[in-house]
């Protein structure tokens, strides 16, 4: 016996009907766990907070637990040098010996270097929090895979920055101007891993901050403030000889896996999502809204005949005028007077 294939109305049997593509060959909208991940929800402040503090002190545990491999640092560094030398891109000597001549800027560099990378990521976040809670998550999880991605290149790839290098005579700028602050020279380089400096990590948090307020401020004076703070940070990190331009390169490479990691976590890039999302903890304590009260019934039509009083009674002498009742209540007719008795 064969197999009846009962057409629908389009045309279409159950072979096709059951296909997991959905209409014009759209895919099926994902379900489960991935559909629940994919959801923007609001973020809750104290999560965030205790999020954004154990992972900072995780990533600068690890950081600064990866053994400081001076030999292959200093090597490493020599390479780069010579590499950018070819390249006709060495140009970090001549800045860092320029902007040192001018002691107002070097010192305003050196602070900007020391606190900004913190100050303007954390205001970004708490921006991200406050006016698009509905982007904070996946733009958090692009910082959060960036500096993730770092930890590897600063493991496997030990560098020397270019204040530490040997004869090639780069300053030092924190420490000839006694900069407070920076944890990257004086007293406080041995609180920080001094020969990680690839991938650059001021470069990968700045371009973060600054393509995100690029991408979703409303503002274009904040738009453009948000392109100039990455690119005022590569400027910092070359004069104060902490970074070659190659780092850079290396924090935007960390950036775009960040991006990628986003994207398949999310499924579309923070500026996707939409901007506001309902707050599902009001939603969950809220009471349930009251049940709609009927319209109070109106007086019941009688089928009833009318009372006797009111039916109407024929007229013998024919109908009367029209909207005429008599009423079976009406008045009696007077009796005849009795005849008067016969004389006798």
């Amino acid at each position: 016996m064969g197999e009846t294939t009962v057409t629908t109305s389009e045309g279409r049997g159950p072979a096709e009907n059951s296909s997991p593509m959905g209409p014009a060959g759209r895919s099926t909208p994902p379900t489960g766990p991935l559909r629940r991940l994919r959801t923007p929800r609001r973020p809750r402040i104290w999560f965030e907070i205790l999020l954004i503090a154990v992972s900072y002190w995780v990533y600068s545990l690890i950081r600064n637990a990866v053994p400081e491999q001076k030999a292959q640092a200093m090597a490493n560094a020599d390479w780069i040098w010579e590499a950018e030398q070819r390249l006709g891109i060495a140009v970090e000597h001549g800045v860092n010996h320029a902007v040192n001549s001018v002691t107002w800027l070097i010192v305003g560099m050196n602070y900007y270097y020391a606190t900004l990378h913190f100050v303007v990521t954390l205001g970004v976040l708490v921006w991200l929090y406050r006016r698009h809670p509905g982007r904070y998550a996946a733009a958090r999880t692009v910082l959060f895979a960036t500096t993730a991605v770092a930890l590897v290149g600063y493991y496997l790839y030990p560098l020397a920055p270019p204040r530490l290098m040997n004869g090639q005579h780069f300053i030092d700028t924190v420490l000839v101007h006694q900069t407070w602050g920076s944890m990257a020279s004086g007293d406080l380089k041995h609180m920080s891993n001094q020969y990680a400096a690839m991938p650059s990590m001021h470069i990968g948090w700045s371009l973060w901050c600054g393509l995100t307020i690029f991408a979703l401020a409303s503002v274009p004076w904040a738009k453009v403030l948000g392109l100039l703070y990455p690119a005022l940070t590569l400027v910092v990190i070359v004069a104060t000889a902490n970074h070659f331009w190659l780092d850079a390169v290396g924090g935007l490479a960390c950036l775009l896996f960040g991006y990628l990691v986003a994207r398949l976590c999310y499924g579309a890039l923070p500026k996707g999502l939409p901007q506001q999302v309902p707050d599902d903890r009001r939603e969950a304590t809220a009471p349930p809204a009251a049940a709609p009260t009927p319209p109070a019934p109106g007086p019941a039509r009688s089928t009833e005949p009318p009372p006797a009083e009111e039916r109407p009674v024929p007229s013998p002498t024919g109908p009367g005028p029209r909207g005429a009742t008599a009423l079976t209540r009406a008045s009696p007719e007077p009796s005849p007077a009795p005849a008067p008795a016969p004389e006798s």
